[in-house]
C-alpha cells in the first residue's frame, strides 16, 4: 500500500472514525422527541443523520429524515436541542465504545512523530470529558468542536485553523474521516485525506467520494504513515 510523503499532522474527526457514538446520540435523539409527544427513532435511522452536527442531528430527526424539513419552527427546534442536551449531558460519563485498534494506533503516529487534532462537528462542550472517558485525550494537541469557530467541516477553516496553529503547510497534513464531510473540508483545505469505510456517511461508501486512501480498519493507517522519528516520549 503506497503512503503518503512529507506528512507532519494528521486531524481526525471523531464520531464513525474514532469512537462508535450512534447508541449514544440515537438514544438522546429519541428521548428527546418523545418528549415533545413524537415517536421514538430507532438506531438504525439515527446513524444516517449523524456528521453535521447536533442542530441537524435534531433536524433530521424532527422531520424522521435525513433531507430536514423546512417548515420547522425555530421554537419546535429550541426546544428539542434543549431535550437533546439534557438526555445526552446524562449519559456522557458512560462514554462511547473506541473502534478496534484506534487507542494503539493513535499512540504509535505520536511516537512516529506525528501532530495529532482533533477536528469535529460535535459540539465543543463534549470533548474534554468524552475524550478523557475514552482515554484519547492525551493524543491530541488540538481538539475543535463543531462550534469551535465560525464555520465547521465540510468547511475548510477548521483544518486551516489547524493548519495555523501547527505552522504547516496543507501538503503537509492529512484528514482522516467516515464522511462526505471530511472528503471535502480535506479537499477544500488541500490536505490529503483517507475515508474510513465503517462509519456514517449517509449510506453512502466512503469510497465513492474519492479520498486518497480508503480504509476498512483504522489500523491499517500505520501503512500509510511511516516513523517520522522514534523519540518521542508518550
Amino acid at each position: 500500500m503506497a503512503g503518503f510523503t512529507g506528512i507532519r499532522a494528521i486531524a481526525f474527526d471523531l464520531d464513525g472514525t474514532l469512537i462508535d457514538s450512534v447508541p449514544a446520540l440515537a438514544q438522546a435523539a429519541s428521548a428527546a422527541l418523545v418528549d415533545l409527544g413524537r415517536p421514538a427513532c430507532d438506531v438504525h435511522a439515527a446513524r444516517g443523520w449523524i456528521g453535521n452536527g447536533v442542530e441537524m442531528l435534531m433536524r433530521r430527526a424532527l422531520s424522521a429524515n435525513v433531507v430536514p424539513d423546512p417548515t420547522l419552527s425555530p421554537e419546535l427546534l429550541e426546544r428539542a436541542l434543549d431535550r437533546f442536551h439534557h438526555h445526552y449531558d446524562a449519559h456522557l460519563d458512560q462514554g462511547s465504545p473506541l473502534y478496534p485498534g484506534v487507542a494503539n494506533t493513535l499512540a504509535i503516529l505520536r511516537q512516529r512523530g506525528y501532530r495529532l487534532a482533533l477536528v469535529t462537528n460535535k459540539p465543543a462542550r463534549y470533548l474534554p470529558e468524552l475524550m478523557a472517558t475514552c482515554g484519547l485525550a492525551q493524543h491530541f494537541e488540538l481538539m475543535l468542536g463543531g462550534d469551535s469557530l465560525a464555520e465547521r467541516k465540510p468547511h475548510p477553516l477548521p483544518l486551516h485553523t489547524v493548519l495555523n496553529k501547527f505552522d504547516l503547510q496543507p501538503e503537509q497534513m492529512v484528514m482522516v474521516g467516515d464522511s462526505r464531510n471530511d472528503i471535502d473540508a480535506a479537499r477544500a483545505a488541500g490536505c490529503g485525506c483517507v475515508g474510513l469505510s465503517y462509519g456514517y456517511n449517509y449510506g453512502q461508501p466512503i469510497a465513492e467520494l474519492g479520498p486518497d486512501h480508503t480504509l476498512d480498519q483504522f489500523e491499517h493507517l500505520l501503512a500509510l504513515l511511516p516513523a517520522r522519528e522514534e523519540t518521542v516520549t508518550l
